[in-house]
C-alpha cells in the first residue's frame, strides 16, 4: 500500500480536505462557546439577529 499524508491541503473531495474541514469545524464551535461564555448571550443576540 502507498502511504499518503492526509494532512496535505488539496482541493476536492479527499481524506485530507475532510480532515481539515473537521478541524476547522471544531475550532469554530470552540470559538462559539467561548464567545457565548464571555458575553453571556447566545450567538444570535451577539450578532444582532434577534
Amino acid at each position: 500500500m502507498y502511504k499518503k499524508d492526509h494532512n496535505i491541503w488539496t482541493w476536492g473531495f479527499n481524506q485530507g480536505s475532510e480532515n481539515w474541514n473537521g478541524r476547522l469545524a471544531m475550532l469554530g464551535f470552540l470559538f462559539l462557546l467561548t464567545t457565548e461564555s464571555f458575553t453571556k448571550q447566545n450567538i444570535l443576540h451577539f450578532l444582532g439577529i434577534l
